[in-house]
């Protein structure tokens, strides 16, 4: 059996759709309104706010992935993130089953340096320091060897269906929509962005690897980083719209938060759109020397397509 918690994201629906695919076994899906994916999915809604219903939702499992996401909302991640955490990780203990920690980079140095899986933690904001918090809680966890854990941390997405990322809000749907992209903070900056299906291809290839256990991981990406320019442009080609768009400035986006909640909780992410994004993703593609990386060309007509089926 392997459980899936926070199971009605995008990552995890892929993730659901992968391990149908390439293992053998149950799979049970938990979320507090959990919908199937594959026909044969076994769903437990539960609250991970609460110790009890985590217990009964992870007991039987061979493999728990945590996936579960919150809004961008400072105080929710401040007061319930880690209290979700804590549970998974108490409930998995106690199923004597393996942990997979779906993480993201939101801890590390907002900077142009080059970030592996040893970069430090250095988180600028709230959201920032909640996520530092709960990947050195996973970190404890893998050194007291009581079950086997591992990290696998993706940088921001790009990707289908109800994917949400700055990119996907503020480039695709845009182009998608007929509207010019606008572009957070510069335009020439070079990004690393994953394709979401490749990190939950990923995560389910790690999950089901014995030896990944006991590491961070960072999943893998296109090593062509574009910068929003050159994204936009391949973008607009691909969906067949004028390239034309618009740099948000750092004082537009800072001044936009004043009235709307979104934009504020998105304002300590915005360092990291000033300087290159430089994610190295070669540890697990020496691992994993046989998985295949979706292109930027690809992944953008695989939305298109996806948007004209829908249109149809």
């Amino acid at each position: 059996m392997q459980t899936i918690l926070g199971a009605t994201g995008q990552i995890a629906v892929e993730l659901a759709r992968e391990l149908q695919r390439t293992t053998a076994g149950d799979l049970r899906l938990v979320s507090r309104s959990p919908r199937k994916v594959n026909d044969t999915d076994i769903l437990t809604p539960a609250d991970l706010l609460d110790a009890g219903q985590a217990a009964e939702a992870v007991k039987g499992s061979s493999i728990v992935y945590f996936t579960a996401g919150l809004p961008p909302d400072t105080v929710l991640w401040e007061t319930q993130f880690p209290l979700m955490l804590r549970n998974a990780l108490a409930a998995t203990r106690a199923a004597g089953a393996k942990f997979v920690y779906f993480d993201n980079t939101y801890m590390y140095p907002q900077d142009d340096r080059v970030l592996t899986e040893d970069a430090p933690f250095a988180p600028v904001g709230r959201k920032g320091r909640v996520r530092a918090e709960m990947a050195s809680m996973v970190l404890q966890e893998m050194a007291r060897g009581d079950i086997p854990v591992l990290i696998g941390r993706a940088p921001e997405f790009y990707g289908p269906g109800k994917t949400q990322s700055i990119t996907n809000t503020l480039i695709i749907d845009k182009l998608k929509a007929g509207e010019a992209p606008r572009v957070p903070v510069r335009d020439d900056t070079r990004r690393t962005l994953i394709w979401t299906p490749d990190a939950s291809r990923a995560l389910a290839a790690l999950g089901n690897a014995p030896d990944a256990f006991g590491q961070t991981w960072h999943l893998p990406c296109d090593d062509d980083r574009l910068t929003y320019r050159q994204f936009v442009a391949l973008a607009a080609e691909v969906f067949g719209t004028p390239a034309a768009y618009k740099v948000l400035g750092r004082w537009t986006l800072t001044a936009a938060g004043l009235v709307s909640t979104q934009v504020r909780e998105l304002r300590e992410l915005l360092p990291r759109y000033e300087r290159d994004n430089l994610f190295d993703s070669t540890k697990f593609k020496r691992r994993f020397p046989e998985f295949e990386v979706t292109t930027y060309q690809r992944g953008l007509e695989s939305i298109r397509n996806e948007s004209r089926r829908q249109a149809a």
